[in-house]
């Protein structure tokens, strides 16, 4: 066992400008500053954490007390002050850590040493870490110091949290935004950092520790130093992600091929899986959505670049991405992106996760073409709108050639006599082979005075469906077939195509029973939806309510899926559901209180108090 072991970190730690990594804007400034010797008496260093922020500080601080600096700016690291900062006995840079060193008395004892000048070199330097954690009353203290220190004093302040910070001690830094570094600085240093370690790896353990360590090169070093430990002189990608407790690119591959094929049992099977090895749903969802934004960024060549990975698992995507449309990853992202928000508000967060899964299953059935709804009862011919039901005593005639009411050339349908199933399934013989004749939507214009009176003619099966038909509601989801409802693909909000409405007096009857329990267990899960919908009512398939506001519609049109799941469990009916949501036009009128509001209400009822106002000349207050 080596008792001389350091951390990465520590070790690797950079000791001049140049072995910065993803600093570049940071670490020019500061070696022209020194060149030129504009250096400000008070800087502010802000930035993620494990990103230098501290590390240019000791640097910044070493250079402008060296005694011997090279011609490239940096501190030579021989002379006397370069060799007392490295071995930590420099008397010049002070290291003060305000997470624990936060009242009034830390900073008063802070300005007493200011006083003091360096033993050797030009300036002290104070390097004040997690500045942000100063109490108040210790910011107040610090502004007469900070902002007119002594010429030999600098002060280098850094944190995590800029916000923190009270608008006084801002001005008086020069402020310092260090960037979160990029995943491709971070594989550049691990590989330089593994080749010095004698360690063996692949690209895409490597990209997986920096994608991890999200832009910080102080996490992504403590995982290598781990990954190491676990894995000994060589990283492979699936131990390494085991060690980090993050979900391989298989999973993500793997269940995004059952959602293609709309194998919602198989990825159920497969997110079970994913439980079992202790990962949360949530971690599962975001990893997805990560997943498909990926794919999606492989669809166009200019978009590559942002795709951050190499190697075989680039080639996989490619592959993946060329089986996905673009509006299905659209689909799926803004799917996984609702799921995740609603997650931890969820009362049965696996069943959330699973729902959500079985809806991304269905997002690519629309492609089929055998995809249709046998579960439902018989439907109304689609795209018919249904024919206005004009009273039969007073039908439309032509104006040039009045006709008696009772010559006419159709006769009058009844509304309410429905067609049945066998006689849509099996029609009789003398209808199917009758001849075309004109429908009764399309109602004759005119009537010659003389023609007599004509015989009932003869009508065919889908003529009686469209008078029979009532007049098509606009529901919830939109226009669209109840099957691209099911499958959550109906047509987008503004869609004029006629919606298929049809009627079931079975699952009337059924909803109209249950009503209470769903009731119930609706306002077990939403409260307020449920009793948005108490005074719903019944028509076949179609649930129909007035709500109040936009923004509670716009809420039940959210969770659709759910009421309508809830609903035929607890009824248990098989088939679609239609919810016809409206917004009632009544506001709740409120009685003015102010006298000149009131005026307005009174004469904007009765406009004649106007006149009389005026006429006896009343001053009203």
């Amino acid at each position: 066992m080596d008792s001389n072991f350091i951390v990465s970190a520590r070790k690797y730690r950079p000791m001049t400008f140049e072995s910065v990594i993803g600093q570049s804007h940071i670490t020019d400034t500061l070696k022209n500053a020194i060149s030129r010797g504009q250096l400000a008496h008070a800087y502010l260093f802000c930035g993620p954490r494990g990103v230098g922020k501290t590390t240019c500080a000791r640097i910044f601080a070493k250079t402008i007390n060296c005694l011997n600096p090279t011609t490239e700016g940096d501190a030579c690291g021989e002379c006397e002050s370069c060799r007392s900062f490295n071995e930590g006995r420099s008397f010049s840079i002070h290291e003060l850590d305000a997470a624990s060193n936060n009242s009034v008395e830390n900073i008063r004892d802070l300005t007493d040493q200011v006083r003091v000048p360096p033993q050797v070199g030009q300036y002290s330097v104070y390097i004040i870490d997690e500045v942000h954690m100063l109490s108040q009353a210790a910011f107040n203290a610090f502004l007469k110091t900070l902002e007119e220190p002594p010429h030999h004093a600098i002060f280098i302040l850094a944190t995590t949290e800029k916000h923190k910070i009270i608008p006084t001690i801002l001005s008086r830094c020069q402020i310092y935004d260090f960037n979160r570094i990029r995943i491709e600085d971070t594989v550049s240093y691990l590989k330089y950092i593994a080749g010095k370690e004698g360690v063996a790896y692949d690209d895409e353990s490597l990209h997986l520790i920096a994608r991890k360590a999200d832009g910080g090169m102080r996490d992504a070093l403590s995982m290598f130093d781990k990954a190491v430990s676990f894995c000994g002189g060589t990283l492979s990608f699936k131990e390494v992600a085991a060690t980090l407790n993050v979900l391989d690119y298989d999973t993500y591959f793997g269940i995004t091929q059952h959602i293609l094929a709309g194998d919602y049992k198989s990825a159920l099977l497969l997110f079970d899986d994913v439980l079992k090895k202790g990962f949360s749903g949530q971690t599962f969802m975001s990893g997805l959505a990560s997943h498909f934004r990926d794919l999606l960024m492989c669809k166009d060549p200019s978009t590559l670049p942002l795709l951050e990975t190499t190697g075989s698992v680039l080639e996989r995507y490619k592959q993946q991405s060329a089986v996905c449309d673009v509006p299905f990853l659209f689909a799926g992202i803004s799917l996984l992106g609702a799921l995740d928000g609603g997650f931890r508000t969820a009362t049965n967060q696996r069943l959330h996760v699973e729902l959500g899964l079985m809806k991304l299953c269905g997002l690519e059935q629309k492609k089929s073409p055998d995809v249709t709804a046998p579960t439902l009862p018989p439907l109304i011919k689609e795209g018919i709108p249904a024919p206005q039901q004009a009273p039969q005593s007073a039908p439309q005639h032509s104006a040039a050639q009045p006709v008696a009411p009772q010559q006419t050339s159709q006769p009058s349908v009844a509304p309410q006599a429905p067609v049945a199933p066998q006689a849509m399934a099996n029609p009789q013989p003398n209808v199917a082979t009758q001849p075309t004749q004109p429908s009764v939507t399309a109602a004759p214009q005119s009537v010659a005075p003389t023609q007599p009176s004509a015989a009932p003619a003869p009508r065919s099966v889908s003529s009686m469906q469209s008078s029979a038909a009532p007049t098509p509601r606009k529901s919830l989801f939109g226009g669209g077939s109840i099957a691209a409802i099911m499958n959550g693909t109906a047509p987008q909000a503004g869609d004029e195509e006629p919606t298929i409405t049809y009627y079931d007096p079975e699952t009337e009857s059924k909803i109209t029973a249950g009503r209470e329990e769903f009731m119930s267990k609706l306002a077990a899960q939403f409260p307020r939806l449920s009793y948005a919908l108490k005074g719903m009512k019944v028509s076949g398939h179609t649930i129909s309510a007035t709500v109040m506001t936009d923004m509670l519609r716009e809420d039940i049109l959210r969770h659709s899926p759910e009421i309508t799941t809830i609903l035929q469990r607890t009824c248990g009916i098989e088939g679609g559901i239609v919810l016809d949501i409206n917004v009632t036009k009544e506001k709740a009128s409120a009685l003015p209180i102010k006298t000149e509001d009131k005026v307005k209400y009174l004469t904007k009822e009765n406009p004649e108090l106007l006149n009389l106002i005026k006429e006896l000349d009343l001053n009203i207050e």
